[in-house]
Protein backbone atom coordinates (compact mmCIF):
# COMPACT_ATOMS: atom_id res chain seq x y z
CA UNK A 1 0.00 0.00 0.00
CA UNK A 2 1.25 3.50 -0.82
CA UNK A 3 2.31 5.70 2.04
CA UNK A 4 0.76 9.11 2.67
CA UNK A 5 2.48 12.50 3.18
CA UNK A 6 2.36 12.21 6.97
CA UNK A 7 3.89 8.71 7.09
CA UNK A 8 7.61 8.15 7.73
CA UNK A 9 7.85 5.84 4.71
CA UNK A 10 6.88 8.54 2.22
CA UNK A 11 9.85 9.55 0.09
CA UNK A 12 10.76 13.17 -0.54
CA UNK A 13 9.68 12.79 -4.17
CA UNK A 14 6.32 11.41 -3.13
CA UNK A 15 5.74 14.20 -0.63
CA UNK A 16 6.62 16.86 -3.19
CA UNK A 17 4.25 15.43 -5.76
CA UNK A 18 4.42 15.09 -9.51
CA UNK A 19 5.41 17.86 -11.89
CA UNK A 20 3.92 16.05 -14.89
CA UNK A 21 0.62 17.00 -16.50
CA UNK A 22 -2.42 15.37 -14.85
CA UNK A 23 -3.57 12.13 -16.47
CA UNK A 24 -7.22 11.22 -16.18
CA UNK A 25 -8.12 7.53 -16.11
CA UNK A 26 -11.51 6.24 -17.32
CA UNK A 27 -14.26 5.97 -14.76
CA UNK A 28 -14.86 2.27 -14.02
CA UNK A 29 -18.50 2.89 -13.17
CA UNK A 30 -19.81 -0.36 -14.65
CA UNK A 31 -17.73 -2.63 -12.40
CA UNK A 32 -19.18 -4.21 -9.25
CA UNK A 33 -16.16 -3.07 -7.22
CA UNK A 34 -17.02 0.57 -7.99
CA UNK A 35 -20.17 0.22 -5.83
CA UNK A 36 -18.65 -1.78 -2.97
CA UNK A 37 -19.30 0.31 0.19
CA UNK A 38 -16.37 -1.17 2.11
CA UNK A 39 -13.96 -0.51 -0.74
CA UNK A 40 -15.33 3.03 -1.05
CA UNK A 41 -14.79 3.71 2.66
CA UNK A 42 -11.22 2.44 2.42
CA UNK A 43 -10.46 4.69 -0.56
CA UNK A 44 -12.13 7.70 1.06
CA UNK A 45 -9.95 7.27 4.14
CA UNK A 46 -6.80 6.85 2.02
CA UNK A 47 -7.40 9.95 -0.07
CA UNK A 48 -8.65 12.05 2.86
CA UNK A 49 -5.45 11.18 4.72
CA UNK A 50 -3.38 12.42 1.79
CA UNK A 51 -5.45 15.61 1.60
CA UNK A 52 -5.08 16.14 5.35
CA UNK A 53 -1.30 15.84 5.08
CA UNK A 54 -1.18 18.34 2.21
CA UNK A 55 -4.00 20.88 2.69
CA UNK A 56 -3.11 22.72 -0.50
CA UNK A 57 -6.78 22.87 -1.59
CA UNK A 58 -8.06 24.54 1.58
CA UNK A 59 -9.38 27.57 -0.33
CA UNK A 60 -10.99 25.94 -3.37
CA UNK A 61 -14.40 24.82 -2.14
CA UNK A 62 -16.11 23.87 1.10
CA UNK A 63 -15.30 20.14 0.91
CA UNK A 64 -11.74 20.67 2.11
CA UNK A 65 -12.47 22.97 5.10
CA UNK A 66 -15.20 20.50 6.16
CA UNK A 67 -12.69 17.66 6.00
CA UNK A 68 -9.87 19.51 7.75
CA UNK A 69 -12.17 20.79 10.51
CA UNK A 70 -13.41 17.23 11.11
CA UNK A 71 -9.84 15.96 11.37
CA UNK A 72 -8.75 18.79 13.66
CA UNK A 73 -11.71 18.10 15.95
CA UNK A 74 -10.52 14.55 16.69
CA UNK A 75 -8.39 13.83 19.74
CA UNK A 76 -5.60 12.36 17.61
CA UNK A 77 -5.79 14.91 14.83
CA UNK A 78 -5.91 12.13 12.25
CA UNK A 79 -8.40 10.99 9.59
CA UNK A 80 -8.74 7.60 11.31
CA UNK A 81 -10.58 9.31 14.17
CA UNK A 82 -13.16 11.07 11.98
CA UNK A 83 -16.76 9.86 12.21
CA UNK A 84 -17.78 8.34 8.86
CA UNK A 85 -20.85 10.62 8.82
CA UNK A 86 -18.46 13.53 8.26
CA UNK A 87 -17.25 11.81 5.09
CA UNK A 88 -20.64 12.43 3.52
CA UNK A 89 -20.55 16.10 4.43
CA UNK A 90 -17.34 16.30 2.40
CA UNK A 91 -19.01 14.47 -0.48
CA UNK A 92 -22.08 16.71 -0.41
CA UNK A 93 -19.94 19.85 -0.58
CA UNK A 94 -18.16 18.67 -3.74
CA UNK A 95 -19.81 19.92 -6.92
CA UNK A 96 -17.31 18.30 -9.32
CA UNK A 97 -15.73 21.50 -10.60
CA UNK A 98 -12.46 19.53 -11.15
CA UNK A 99 -10.30 22.48 -10.12
CA UNK A 100 -8.48 20.52 -7.39
CA UNK A 101 -7.50 17.83 -9.92
CA UNK A 102 -6.50 20.23 -12.68
CA UNK A 103 -4.77 23.05 -10.83
CA UNK A 104 -3.91 22.21 -7.23
CA UNK A 105 -3.33 18.56 -6.34
CA UNK A 106 0.30 17.38 -6.70
CA UNK A 107 -0.71 13.75 -6.25
CA UNK A 108 -2.89 13.18 -9.31
CA UNK A 109 -1.88 10.49 -11.81
CA UNK A 110 0.82 9.75 -12.93
CA UNK A 111 1.90 10.19 -9.29
CA UNK A 112 1.86 6.74 -7.62
CA UNK A 113 -0.66 7.90 -5.02
CA UNK A 114 -3.20 8.30 -7.83
CA UNK A 115 -5.46 10.89 -6.20
CA UNK A 116 -8.53 11.87 -8.22
CA UNK A 117 -10.64 13.66 -5.63
CA UNK A 118 -13.53 14.65 -7.95
CA UNK A 119 -13.92 11.12 -9.33
CA UNK A 120 -13.82 9.71 -5.80
CA UNK A 121 -16.59 12.10 -4.79
CA UNK A 122 -18.51 11.08 -7.92
CA UNK A 123 -18.07 7.43 -6.98
CA UNK A 124 -19.42 8.12 -3.48
CA UNK A 125 -22.43 9.93 -4.93
CA UNK A 126 -23.04 7.03 -7.32
CA UNK A 127 -22.86 4.46 -4.51
CA UNK A 128 -25.39 6.41 -2.46
CA UNK A 129 -27.70 7.05 -5.42
CA UNK A 130 -27.76 3.36 -6.34
CA UNK A 131 -28.45 2.38 -2.72
CA UNK A 132 -30.94 5.08 -1.75
CA UNK A 133 -32.24 6.64 -4.95
CA UNK A 134 -32.72 10.38 -5.38
CA UNK A 135 -34.83 12.73 -3.28
CA UNK A 136 -37.75 14.67 -4.76
CA UNK A 137 -35.58 17.79 -4.79
CA UNK A 138 -32.71 16.10 -6.61
CA UNK A 139 -35.07 14.56 -9.16
CA UNK A 140 -36.74 17.90 -9.78
CA UNK A 141 -33.58 20.01 -10.07
CA UNK A 142 -31.94 17.48 -12.39
CA UNK A 143 -34.98 16.96 -14.63
CA UNK A 144 -34.13 19.90 -16.86
CA UNK A 145 -35.91 18.45 -19.91
CA UNK A 146 -39.15 17.65 -18.09
CA UNK A 147 -39.29 20.78 -15.96
CA UNK A 148 -38.35 22.94 -18.93
CA UNK A 149 -41.02 21.38 -21.14
CA UNK A 150 -43.74 21.93 -18.56
CA UNK A 151 -42.60 25.36 -17.41
CA UNK A 152 -42.19 26.47 -21.02
CA UNK A 153 -45.82 25.93 -21.99
CA UNK A 154 -47.49 29.27 -22.83
CA UNK A 155 -49.38 30.74 -19.85
CA UNK A 156 -47.75 28.17 -17.55
CA UNK A 157 -44.39 29.84 -18.18
CA UNK A 158 -45.86 33.17 -17.08
CA UNK A 159 -47.23 31.58 -13.91
CA UNK A 160 -43.93 29.83 -13.12
CA UNK A 161 -41.97 33.04 -13.66
CA UNK A 162 -44.38 35.01 -11.48
CA UNK A 163 -44.10 32.44 -8.68
CA UNK A 164 -40.31 32.42 -8.92
CA UNK A 165 -40.24 36.21 -8.56
CA UNK A 166 -42.68 36.44 -5.65
CA UNK A 167 -41.87 36.23 -1.95
CA UNK A 168 -44.68 33.71 -1.19
CA UNK A 169 -43.65 31.58 -4.15
CA UNK A 170 -40.02 31.50 -3.08
CA UNK A 171 -40.99 30.67 0.49
CA UNK A 172 -43.02 27.72 -0.83
CA UNK A 173 -40.14 26.52 -3.02
CA UNK A 174 -37.83 26.72 -0.04
CA UNK A 175 -40.17 24.69 2.13
CA UNK A 176 -41.05 22.02 -0.45
CA UNK A 177 -37.80 21.65 -2.39
CA UNK A 178 -35.20 23.28 -0.16
CA UNK A 179 -34.40 25.90 -2.81
CA UNK A 180 -33.07 28.93 -0.97
CA UNK A 181 -35.40 31.92 -1.35
CA UNK A 182 -32.49 34.25 -2.09
CA UNK A 183 -30.86 32.15 -4.77
CA UNK A 184 -31.23 33.28 -8.40
CA UNK A 185 -33.67 31.24 -10.49
CA UNK A 186 -33.96 31.52 -14.26
CA UNK A 187 -37.06 32.56 -16.19
CA UNK A 188 -38.70 30.14 -18.63
CA UNK A 189 -39.59 31.06 -22.21
CA UNK A 190 -42.42 29.52 -24.19
CA UNK A 191 -40.74 30.69 -27.40
CA UNK A 192 -37.61 28.60 -27.07
CA UNK A 193 -34.34 28.99 -28.93
CA UNK A 194 -35.18 25.96 -31.06
CA UNK A 195 -38.46 27.62 -32.09
CA UNK A 196 -36.73 30.93 -32.78
CA UNK A 197 -34.03 29.25 -34.85
CA UNK A 198 -36.19 26.68 -36.62
CA UNK A 199 -35.36 28.31 -39.96
CA UNK A 200 -31.73 27.24 -39.79
CA UNK A 201 -30.60 24.84 -42.48
CA UNK A 202 -30.10 21.17 -41.66
CA UNK A 203 -28.12 20.42 -44.82
CA UNK A 204 -25.25 22.29 -46.43
CA UNK A 205 -23.70 22.74 -49.83
CA UNK A 206 -20.55 20.54 -49.78
CA UNK A 207 -18.71 22.89 -52.12
CA UNK A 208 -19.25 26.01 -50.02
CA UNK A 209 -18.50 24.04 -46.85
CA UNK A 210 -15.21 22.81 -48.32
CA UNK A 211 -14.23 26.38 -49.14
CA UNK A 212 -14.80 27.39 -45.50
CA UNK A 213 -12.93 24.47 -43.95
CA UNK A 214 -9.54 24.74 -42.21
CA UNK A 215 -7.35 21.97 -40.75
CA UNK A 216 -8.91 22.63 -37.32
CA UNK A 217 -12.50 23.60 -38.18
CA UNK A 218 -15.01 22.73 -40.86
CA UNK A 219 -16.69 26.11 -41.13
CA UNK A 220 -20.15 24.80 -40.35
CA UNK A 221 -21.48 23.77 -36.98
CA UNK A 222 -24.37 21.88 -35.43
CA UNK A 223 -25.67 23.89 -32.48
CA UNK A 224 -26.41 22.03 -29.25
CA UNK A 225 -28.72 24.67 -27.80
CA UNK A 226 -28.57 23.20 -24.23
CA UNK A 227 -31.48 23.04 -21.79
CA UNK A 228 -30.61 26.42 -20.33
CA UNK A 229 -29.95 28.14 -23.63
CA UNK A 230 -33.07 26.71 -25.20
CA UNK A 231 -35.64 27.46 -22.50
CA UNK A 232 -34.11 29.90 -20.01
CA UNK A 233 -31.97 32.31 -22.04
CA UNK A 234 -32.71 31.69 -25.73
CA UNK A 235 -30.92 34.93 -26.56
CA UNK A 236 -27.63 33.07 -25.96
CA UNK A 237 -28.25 30.81 -28.93
CA UNK A 238 -29.53 33.70 -31.04
CA UNK A 239 -26.36 35.70 -30.30
CA UNK A 240 -24.17 32.73 -31.18
CA UNK A 241 -25.97 32.17 -34.48
CA UNK A 242 -25.71 35.86 -35.39
CA UNK A 243 -21.97 35.99 -34.64
CA UNK A 244 -21.19 32.78 -36.48
CA UNK A 245 -23.30 33.85 -39.43
CA UNK A 246 -21.52 37.20 -39.56
CA UNK A 247 -18.30 35.23 -39.88
CA UNK A 248 -19.53 33.01 -42.67
CA UNK A 249 -19.97 29.95 -40.46
CA UNK A 250 -23.09 27.98 -41.27
CA UNK A 251 -25.14 26.91 -38.25
CA UNK A 252 -27.65 24.05 -38.18
CA UNK A 253 -29.89 22.70 -35.44
CA UNK A 254 -29.76 19.08 -34.38
CA UNK A 255 -32.99 17.22 -35.22
CA UNK A 256 -33.48 16.48 -31.52
CA UNK A 257 -31.57 16.96 -28.30
CA UNK A 258 -31.92 16.24 -24.62
CA UNK A 259 -30.03 17.34 -21.51
CA UNK A 260 -26.28 16.75 -21.87
CA UNK A 261 -26.33 14.81 -18.57
CA UNK A 262 -24.25 17.09 -16.38
CA UNK A 263 -26.99 17.66 -13.75
CA UNK A 264 -27.37 13.89 -13.41
CA UNK A 265 -23.62 13.35 -13.29
CA UNK A 266 -23.34 15.78 -10.38
CA UNK A 267 -25.78 13.58 -8.44
CA UNK A 268 -23.99 10.34 -9.27
CA UNK A 269 -26.98 9.13 -11.30
CA UNK A 270 -24.75 7.47 -13.87
CA UNK A 271 -27.43 5.23 -15.34
CA UNK A 272 -29.44 8.34 -16.23
CA UNK A 273 -26.32 9.88 -17.79
CA UNK A 274 -25.97 6.74 -19.92
CA UNK A 275 -29.59 7.01 -21.09
CA UNK A 276 -29.11 10.64 -22.13
CA UNK A 277 -25.89 9.71 -23.90
CA UNK A 278 -27.76 7.08 -25.93
CA UNK A 279 -30.10 9.81 -27.17
CA UNK A 280 -27.62 12.63 -27.81
CA UNK A 281 -24.47 10.97 -29.07
CA UNK A 282 -26.02 9.37 -32.19
CA UNK A 283 -27.50 12.77 -33.14
CA UNK A 284 -24.17 14.52 -32.68
CA UNK A 285 -22.20 11.75 -34.39
CA UNK A 286 -24.53 11.91 -37.40
CA UNK A 287 -23.97 15.66 -37.66
CA UNK A 288 -20.21 15.12 -37.53
CA UNK A 289 -20.39 12.43 -40.20
CA UNK A 290 -22.31 14.95 -42.33
CA UNK A 291 -19.45 17.43 -42.10
CA UNK A 292 -20.39 19.57 -39.11
CA UNK A 293 -18.51 20.51 -35.96
CA UNK A 294 -20.49 20.89 -32.72
CA UNK A 295 -20.73 23.98 -30.52
CA UNK A 296 -22.72 24.72 -27.35
CA UNK A 297 -23.00 28.01 -25.44
CA UNK A 298 -22.73 26.49 -21.93
CA UNK A 299 -19.24 25.38 -20.74
CA UNK A 300 -20.62 22.48 -18.66
CA UNK A 301 -22.31 20.95 -21.70
CA UNK A 302 -19.13 21.28 -23.77
CA UNK A 303 -17.18 19.67 -20.92
CA UNK A 304 -19.68 16.81 -20.78
CA UNK A 305 -19.11 15.89 -24.41
CA UNK A 306 -15.37 16.64 -24.42
CA UNK A 307 -14.35 14.96 -21.16
CA UNK A 308 -16.97 13.32 -18.98
CA UNK A 309 -18.63 11.02 -21.50
CA UNK A 310 -15.28 9.89 -22.98
CA UNK A 311 -14.16 8.97 -19.46
CA UNK A 312 -17.37 7.01 -18.89
CA UNK A 313 -17.38 5.36 -22.34
CA UNK A 314 -13.73 5.19 -23.47
CA UNK A 315 -14.46 2.34 -25.89
CA UNK A 316 -17.27 4.12 -27.75
CA UNK A 317 -16.09 5.37 -31.16
CA UNK A 318 -19.03 7.76 -31.55
CA UNK A 319 -18.30 9.35 -28.15
CA UNK A 320 -14.66 9.84 -29.17
CA UNK A 321 -15.67 11.40 -32.49
CA UNK A 322 -18.03 13.81 -30.74
CA UNK A 323 -15.32 14.76 -28.24
CA UNK A 324 -12.87 15.52 -31.04
CA UNK A 325 -15.31 17.79 -32.89
CA UNK A 326 -17.01 19.64 -30.00
CA UNK A 327 -15.95 23.23 -29.32
CA UNK A 328 -16.53 26.12 -26.99
CA UNK A 329 -17.84 29.01 -29.15
CA UNK A 330 -14.87 31.28 -28.46
CA UNK A 331 -12.42 28.44 -28.96
CA UNK A 332 -13.97 27.97 -32.40
CA UNK A 333 -13.86 31.65 -33.26
CA UNK A 334 -10.21 31.96 -32.27
CA UNK A 335 -9.33 28.96 -34.45
CA UNK A 336 -11.02 30.76 -37.33
CA UNK A 337 -8.99 33.86 -36.53
CA UNK A 338 -5.78 31.85 -36.71
CA UNK A 339 -6.84 30.68 -40.18
CA UNK A 340 -7.48 34.26 -41.29
CA UNK A 341 -11.23 33.67 -41.53
CA UNK A 342 -12.59 35.81 -38.70
CA UNK A 343 -14.04 39.26 -39.29
CA UNK A 344 -12.81 42.07 -37.08
CA UNK A 345 -15.08 44.79 -38.47
CA UNK A 346 -16.25 45.88 -35.03
CA UNK A 347 -18.60 48.84 -34.87
CA UNK A 348 -18.66 49.56 -31.14
CA UNK A 349 -16.17 49.68 -28.31
CA UNK A 350 -16.86 47.77 -25.09
CA UNK A 351 -14.70 49.75 -22.70
CA UNK A 352 -13.73 47.84 -19.59
CA UNK A 353 -15.10 44.30 -19.09
CA UNK A 354 -14.90 42.36 -15.83
CA UNK A 355 -14.74 38.81 -17.13
CA UNK A 356 -15.29 35.76 -14.91
CA UNK A 357 -13.87 32.44 -16.17
CA UNK A 358 -16.14 29.53 -15.10
CA UNK A 359 -14.52 26.45 -13.56
CA UNK A 360 -15.94 24.13 -16.23
CA UNK A 361 -14.25 26.27 -18.87
CA UNK A 362 -10.94 26.52 -17.04
CA UNK A 363 -10.60 22.73 -16.71
CA UNK A 364 -10.91 22.31 -20.48
CA UNK A 365 -7.37 23.73 -20.78
CA UNK A 366 -8.25 25.92 -23.74
CA UNK A 367 -6.54 29.05 -22.52
CA UNK A 368 -8.48 32.29 -22.21
CA UNK A 369 -10.12 32.31 -25.63
CA UNK A 370 -13.05 34.49 -24.57
CA UNK A 371 -10.68 37.12 -23.21
CA UNK A 372 -8.56 36.96 -26.35
CA UNK A 373 -11.60 37.43 -28.56
CA UNK A 374 -12.96 40.39 -26.61
CA UNK A 375 -9.53 42.03 -26.63
CA UNK A 376 -9.75 42.24 -30.41
CA UNK A 377 -12.47 44.86 -30.02
CA UNK A 378 -10.96 48.37 -30.21
CA UNK A 379 -10.90 50.41 -26.99
CA UNK A 380 -11.68 47.35 -24.90
CA UNK A 381 -9.83 46.04 -21.85
CA UNK A 382 -10.63 42.80 -20.07
CA UNK A 383 -10.11 42.24 -16.34
CA UNK A 384 -9.94 38.44 -15.94
CA UNK A 385 -11.29 36.85 -12.74
CA UNK A 386 -10.22 33.23 -12.34
CA UNK A 387 -12.09 32.30 -9.18
CA UNK A 388 -15.16 30.16 -8.54
CA UNK A 389 -18.47 32.05 -8.51
CA UNK A 390 -20.01 29.61 -6.03
CA UNK A 391 -22.93 28.74 -8.31
CA UNK A 392 -21.75 25.24 -9.17
CA UNK A 393 -24.71 23.49 -10.77
CA UNK A 394 -27.50 23.20 -8.21
CA UNK A 395 -25.19 23.63 -5.20
CA UNK A 396 -25.69 27.38 -4.93
CA UNK A 397 -29.50 27.23 -4.93
CA UNK A 398 -29.84 24.65 -2.13
CA UNK A 399 -30.79 26.16 1.21
CA UNK A 400 -28.18 24.30 3.24
CA UNK A 401 -25.34 25.31 0.91
CA UNK A 402 -26.40 28.84 -0.02
CA UNK A 403 -24.26 30.58 2.61
CA UNK A 404 -21.21 28.52 1.62
CA UNK A 405 -21.78 29.27 -2.06
CA UNK A 406 -21.89 33.00 -1.36
CA UNK A 407 -18.69 32.78 0.70
CA UNK A 408 -16.97 30.97 -2.17
CA UNK A 409 -18.18 33.56 -4.69
CA UNK A 410 -17.51 36.63 -2.55
CA UNK A 411 -14.01 37.34 -3.97
CA UNK A 412 -15.49 37.36 -7.48
CA UNK A 413 -18.35 39.63 -6.48
CA UNK A 414 -15.93 41.99 -4.75
CA UNK A 415 -13.70 42.13 -7.83
CA UNK A 416 -16.69 42.96 -10.01
CA UNK A 417 -17.89 45.70 -7.65
CA UNK A 418 -14.45 47.23 -7.19
CA UNK A 419 -13.64 46.99 -10.89
CA UNK A 420 -16.38 49.45 -11.83
CA UNK A 421 -16.26 48.12 -15.38
CA UNK A 422 -18.65 49.05 -18.18
CA UNK A 423 -19.76 45.41 -18.34
CA UNK A 424 -19.35 42.25 -16.28
CA UNK A 425 -19.63 38.86 -17.86
CA UNK A 426 -19.18 35.10 -17.51
CA UNK A 427 -19.29 32.31 -20.09
CA UNK A 428 -21.62 30.50 -17.67
CA UNK A 429 -24.86 32.52 -17.52
CA UNK A 430 -25.79 30.88 -14.21
CA UNK A 431 -22.49 31.99 -12.71
CA UNK A 432 -23.23 35.48 -14.01
CA UNK A 433 -26.51 35.56 -12.11
CA UNK A 434 -24.83 34.14 -9.01
CA UNK A 435 -22.44 37.09 -9.12
CA UNK A 436 -25.40 39.42 -9.66
CA UNK A 437 -27.08 38.06 -6.52
CA UNK A 438 -24.13 39.17 -4.39
CA UNK A 439 -23.68 42.70 -5.71
CA UNK A 440 -24.58 45.61 -3.46
CA UNK A 441 -26.03 47.54 -6.37
CA UNK A 442 -28.35 45.59 -8.67
CA UNK A 443 -26.84 45.16 -12.12
CA UNK A 444 -27.40 42.40 -14.68
CA UNK A 445 -24.55 40.44 -16.26
CA UNK A 446 -24.04 40.36 -20.02
CA UNK A 447 -22.83 37.13 -21.61
CA UNK A 448 -19.63 37.36 -23.71
CA UNK A 449 -21.63 36.33 -26.78
CA UNK A 450 -23.93 39.30 -26.24
CA UNK A 451 -20.94 41.61 -25.78
CA UNK A 452 -19.34 40.37 -28.97
CA UNK A 453 -22.57 40.79 -30.90
CA UNK A 454 -22.84 44.35 -29.56
CA UNK A 455 -19.28 45.02 -30.70
CA UNK A 456 -20.04 43.72 -34.19
CA UNK A 457 -23.21 45.83 -34.27
CA UNK A 458 -25.32 43.00 -35.66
Amino acid sequence: MSTTPSEPGASAAEREGSLEAPTRHPLEWRSAAFYDPAALDQELERVFDICHGCRRCFNLCNSFPVLFDAVDATQEGEVAGVDKKAYWEVVDNCYLCDMCFMTKCPYVPPHPWHVDFPHLMLRAKAVRTRAEGLSLREKTLAATDTVGSLAGIPVISEIVNAVNHSAPGRALLEKVLGVDRGAPLPDYHARTARKRLAHLATTADPVSAEARATPATRGRVALFTTCYGNRNEPGLDEDLVAIFGHNGIEVALLPRERCCGMPRLELGDLEAVARLKEHNIPQLAQAIESGYDVVAPIPSCVLMFKQELPLMFPEDAQVRAVAEHTFDPFEYLMLRLQAGLLRTDFKARLGKVSYHVPCHLRVQNLGLKTRDMLRLVPETTVDVIERCSGHNGTYGVKKEFRAASMKIGRPVMTRVENGKADHYSSDCPMAGHQIESGLTEAREPEHPLRLLRMAYGI
